[in-house]
C-alpha cells in the first residue's frame, strides 16, 4: 500500500471514527426524550388554570401547561395510549394536551358552563357534560371537531347533565339532574344518535357512575335517601331504587359539599358510598344492594376510593373536616387509620397496582405522596392550589 493509500485510509478510519461517535450522542440524545406514558398523570391546579404534568415511578412534577381556563371543578380523561389528556373545565373548556411534549394541542369552549366528560371506548368520541346549556356535546378525539350535539330536554325544559360515563358497547350514560332521569346515547353514527330514556329515578340525581365492571350505572339522589340503579346488561327491566330511607327518621345534616360518585368502588364483594348529609360511609352487598354496614366517620365523606387490592378503602370529607383522611379496613369494616395530610383534602389517587396514594391538599399548595401499607410519607409535590388527581391507568378502565 502507498503511503498516499495509508494516509486515505486513516482519513476513512477518523470519519467512520467521527461518524460512529455522532450517531451515539445522537442516539443518547434521543433515548433521553423517550419515554412511555405508563406512570404519567395530571394535577389540576385550580386557581391559575393549569395543569402540572407528574410521573410516579419517582415520584416527580416534569411539566405544566397553562391556559386552560377555569379549572374549579376540573376533570380529566385519557386516550387510549396514554399520551393526551383531555381536561373538561367549568367554563365550558375542552382541552387536548402532549404529556409527552408538555403542550396544548387544542382547546375550545364548547358551552358555558360544564361538569365533566368521558371518551368512548374505542378512544375516537369525547364526550362533555354541560349544565350550560343543559346536554352533551361530542366531539372528535383527535381534532375536538364537534360531532353531535345532544341536548338534554324533557317536558320542554333544559337540564343539566351529570354522571356521564362511556359503556363497553360504545354508548354514553348520563343523568339529567332537574328532570331525574337516565338518558343511554348510542353513538355508532354520532349524525343519527339513538337515545333511550328512563324517566323518574327521583329527585335530583347529583352523580352517576358504573361499578361491577360496568355492568351497573348507579346514580345518587340529593332530593332524597337512596339511589337508581340501572342494570346496562338488562336495561329494558327499567330503573330500580336502591338503599331507599337510609336517613329516615334522623334529621340530615347541612351538606357543605356534594359528595362524588366517582369515588364509589367495590371491595371485598361490597359496594362502599358516601351517604349524603350524614357521617357515615354506607356499604352495599354487590350483587343484591342490600344494606350490608354503616361506617361512622370523620365527617361527611366525599370520596370513597379503594386501593386497586380492594384491601382498604380511603375516604376524605367536606369541610369542616376536610384536613382528614380516613382508612377503612375492608375485612373488618371499621376505620383503621386516621391522617391529616393539611388543609382542604380535595382528592386521592392510587397508582396503578396500589404502592402510592396521592392526596391533594388545596390550602397547602401541596400533594403528598403515602405508602398504603405502612401510611410513611414518601414525598410531596408542589402544586398551587391542587385539586383532582389523575393518572393515565384511568385510559384502561371503564366509567371514570
Amino acid at each position: 500500500m502507498t503511503s498516499r493509500a495509508r494516509r486515505a485510509a486513516r482519513l476513512g478510519m477518523k470519519s467512520l471514527l467521527v461518524l460512529f461517535l455522532f450517531l451515539a450522542v445522537a442516539a443518547s440524545a434521543m433515548a433521553g426524550t423517550v419515554r412511555g406514558t405508563g406512570d404519567l398523570g395530571i394535577v389540576v391546579e385550580r386557581a391559575s388554570g393549569r395543569v402540572v404534568i407528574i410521573e410516579h415511578s419517582h415520584r416527580s412534577r416534569i411539566g405544566a401547561v397553562d391556559g386552560l381556563g377555569d379549572l374549579s371543578h376540573a376533570s380529566a380523561v385519557f386516550s387510549r395510549d396514554g399520551r393526551f389528556a383531555y381536561v373538561f373545565g367549568r367554563d365550558g373548556g375542552l382541552s387536548k394536551i402532549d404529556l409527552i411534549e408538555a403542550k396544548l394541542v387544542r382547546r375550545i369552549v364548547q358551552a358555558g358552563n360544564a361538569i365533566g366528560g368521558a371518551i368512548s371506548a374505542d378512544g375516537r368520541l369525547i364526550a362533555v357534560s354541560n349544565y350550560e346549556p343543559g346536554g352533551v356535546k361530542i366531539f372528535d378525539a383527535e381534532s375536538l371537531d364537534l360531532v353531535a350535539d345532544l341536548p338534554a330536554e324533557s317536558n320542554g325544559q333544559r337540564s343539566k347533565v351529570v354522571g356521564l360515563v362511556e359503556t363497553a358497547d360504545g354508548a354514553f350514560v348520563y343523568t339529567l339532574y332537574d328532570a331525574g332521569e337516565i338518558w343511554i346515547a348510542d353513538v355508532a353514527e354520532p349524525a343519527r344518535p339513538a337515545i333511550r330514556k328512563f324517566p323518574g329515578i327521583g329527585a335530583f340525581p347529583y352523580d352517576g357512575v358504573t361499578v361491577d365492571g360496568g355492568r351497573s350505572y348507579v346514580a345518587g339522589l340529593f332530593g332524597e335517601d337512596g339511589l337508581a340503579l340501572l342494570d346496562l346488561w338488562r336495561p329494558e327491566a327499567g330503573v330500580r331504587r336502591v338503599l331507599s330511607g337510609y336517613g329516615r327518621g334522623e334529621e340530615p345534616l347541612p351538606v357543605y359539599k356534594m359528595p362524588h360518585l366517582e369515588g364509589v368502588t367495590v371491595a371485598g364483594g361490597n359496594v362502599f358510598l358516601p351517604a349524603v348529609g350524614r357521617h357515615e360511609l354506607l356499604v352495599a352487598d354487590v350483587r343484591t344492594w342490600a344494606e350490608v354496614a354503616r361506617i361512622p366517620v370523620h365527617g361527611q365523606p366525599v370520596f370513597a376510593v379503594a386501593r386497586p387490592d380492594g384491601r382498604q378503602v380511603w375516604v376524605n370529607f367536606a369541610h369542616p373536616h376536610n384536613d382528614t383522611v380516613q382508612v377503612i379496613d375492608v375485612p373488618s369494616l371499621k376505620v383503621a387509620h386516621t391522617l391529616r395530610p393539611g388543609k382542604a383534602v380535595m382528592h386521592l389517587e392510587f397508582t396503578p397496582k396500589g404502592d402510592q396514594v396521592w392526596i391533594s391538599a388545596r390550602d397547602e399548595d401541596l400533594v403528598r405522596i403515602y405508602d398504603p401499607r405502612t401510611l410513611a410519607e414518601l414525598g410531596a409535590i408542589a402544586a398551587e392550589k391542587p385539586s383532582g388527581i389523575f393518572f393515565t391507568a384511568r385510559a384502561t378502565r371503564l366509567g371514570y
